[in-house]
């Protein structure tokens, strides 16, 4: 351990003295701004501040005489920049811009360079730490640099990004749900009740029903902000507009996380999250978007997700200073004028009807963490890191990651090589598994890895459709019977890393165990194969149909004769 410290010191070219109270602990010298105006370094330490000077061997800096600091000092180029992007001042700036920001004193052409440069803390004249890049950490546009436990960029940090940190909630009151039996009436009942305020962020607000409802409170003075993802997948639909205008028509506040807005760049590569809090004192979190397959009527189809209601003021009080951060930044925006309309075919009509099964339950004297990305999402693979007994996973999917492996994925299969007995449930809609690197490979995959080492492990198809949801959208894990994990976070590389989340593990009081009677439910009529589009997985497969390996065998076999007719047919064709 000492040999691979002393190699990273060397390596990172970081010399901290023992004497001193002071350290850089962030930097961001390659910001989204042109002529990043924004850029900063942050200073830990406490104490008097007058004799610390940062250069970078071409200018420097010092803070003014009589400067004490305590905790973190941020020191930005320019702090109307700074504000621009983070909705509030700097402790410092270089270039004054801001007269209620005070300046610190300029010696030379001090200005962080994007590609290659160093970062120098002297103390009374006495190098106290050094960072250089390339070496310590690896540039790139809207990248911010972070000292944690004595290494740099143990997470990959982006402008503007928050950095809340993992709490935990004790004996909490808690309702939970599961779409499509009966996510709508849950929601529908939290808003109607809100008599203060609602927060509510989401990636797709679509259906009229929720639009109304918040209007409806916002019309009784309850006050109404809502915040959502600005470029969706395929647009902001003619729905999502409608819904913006009746909530804003009403008195609510709409925004949009813009990839651009006004030179602030968005920190996250989508606003992904799906969470209300209502009154400061009871949050929704779900895997389902607001709209018609997410929160469907009761008797109507919809897709299979989960979500739970946490009545805690300290849980509320927790997702109320995420919305915050993510309201207020300079990347939040209006959503533009467009009338929309709402398309006011129910789920029914497209899918059809649907016989609920499971209802609401309520569970008291719960333990609940929230999980928030990128700042928290660790704790998923925690979760599942510490499996004793089971891993029970239901996805809309499992991607390989760029590094090869996927680490959420390789968590599992490690659980299961510890004994643990690992179920997986992938979504069958066709857009799904009609690649060559979709769900049914990666089922495939499990399950041959399964069978090479004889583990406890083993993937399947969810069946869809009729009498079964539309679809799974979920992105739930369940560990040993007791926690349990409700969460918008899917398993690729970009949205634990890259976009905004949020999700809830609960544990104790039985709580597992309701979300385990769902996953046993889907799991017992989860088979091999997908579907196409127009069909559903019940007309290919029943329970105890073939496995998905098998399934993939016969389609090969397929293949290979399709191949062998054509090669008959060129012969008889040349023979003619």
């Amino acid at each position: 351990m000492r040999s691979r410290f002393l190699i990273f010191l060397l390596l990172s070219a970081v010399f901290v003295n023992a004497g001193s109270c002071f350290e850089i602990t962030a930097f961001c010298p390659d910001t989204w701004l042109s002529g990043e105006g924004d850029e900063y370094f942050v200073i830990s330490g406490t104490g008097n501040g007058e004799k610390l000077l940062i250069t970078d061997n071409e200018g420097s800096v010092r803070f003014p005489d009589g400067s004490y600091l305590s905790g973190s000092t941020v020191v930005a180029r320019e702090a109307v920049a700074y504000y621009s992007v983070y909705g509030k001042n700097p402790d410092y700036e270089i270039i004054p811009t801001d007269k209620s920001v005070p300046d610190m004193i300029r010696i030379g052409n001090f200005r962080m360079a994007n590609k290659a440069d160093e970062l120098v803390l002297l103390d009374d004249g006495r190098k106290i730490q050094e960072v250089v890049w390339p070496g310590a950490v690896i540039s790139g546009e809207g990248r911010v640099h972070i000292l944690s436990d004595g290494e740099w960029d143990l997470r990959v940090y982006y402008e503007g990004q928050s950095s809340f940190e993992p709490e935990t909630f004790f004996d909490t009151a808690v309702t939970a749900f599961v779409s499509p039996d009966c996510s709508y009436e849950v929601l529908k009942s939290l808003i109607s009740s809100s008599c203060e305020s609602i927060r509510l962020n989401v990636y797709e607000l679509t259906k009229s029903g929720i639009a109304y409802e918040l209007s409806e409170r916002s019309s009784a003075g309850v006050d109404v902000k809502v915040l959502l993802e600005g470029s969706p997948v395929g647009g902001v639909s003619d729905s999502e507009y409608a819904a913006v205008n009746v909530v804003q028509n009403s008195g609510g506040e709409v925004r949009m996380m813009l990839t651009e807005n006004k030179g602030s760049h968005a920190p996250y590569r989508y606003d992904h999250a799906k969470y209300l809090v209502s009154d400061g004192e009871s949050v929704l979190v779900a895997s389902e978007n607001f709209g018609e397959t997410g929160f469907p009527q009761t008797g109507c189809n919809g897709n299979r997700g989960w979500g739970i209601v946490i009545n805690d003021a300290g849980v509320s009080d927790y997702f109320d200073g995420v919305f915050a951060y993510d309201f207020s930044g300079g990347w939040s925006g209006s959503p533009g004028e467009d009338s929309g309309r709402f398309d006011e075919t129910d789920s029914s009509g497209y899918y059809g009807g649907y016989n609920s099964v499971f209802t609401p339950q309520r569970f008291d004297g719960v333990t609940v963490t929230p999980v928030i990305s990128p700042d928290t999402s660790y704790l998923i693979q925690d979760m599942i890191s510490g499996a004793e007994e089971s891993v029970d996973i239901e996805q809309a999917y499992i991607k390989n990651w760029s590094s090869g492996e996927n680490p959420y994925l390789e968590e599992a299969i490690d659980a299961a090589r510890r004994g643990a007995s690992v179920r997986i449930i992938l979504d069958s809609y066709y857009y799904n598994v009609d690649g060559d690197d979709d769900n049914d490979e990666m089922a495939a995959y499990i399950n041959s890895v399964a069978d090479a080492e004889s583990l406890n492990l083993q993937a399947r198809l969810a069946r869809t459709g009729s009498g079964m949801p539309v679809k799974v959208h979920n992105k739930g894990v369940i560990v040993d019977s007791e926690k349990v994990l409700i969460s918008s976070v899917n398993w690729n590389e970009n949205s634990p890393q890259m976009n905004r989340e949020a999700g809830i593990i609960a544990e104790g009081s039985g709580i597992a165990g309701y979300y385990g009677d769902v996953f046993s439910h889907d799991w017992e009529f989860a088979g091999g194969v997908g579907i196409t589009p127009g069909k559903s997985s019940s007309d290919f497969f029943s329970p105890g149909s073939p496995g998905i390996a098998e399934m993939l065998f016969q389609k090969q076999n397929v293949a290979l004769l399709l191949v062998a007719l054509l090669v008959v047919l060129y012969a008889v064709r040349k023979r003619g």
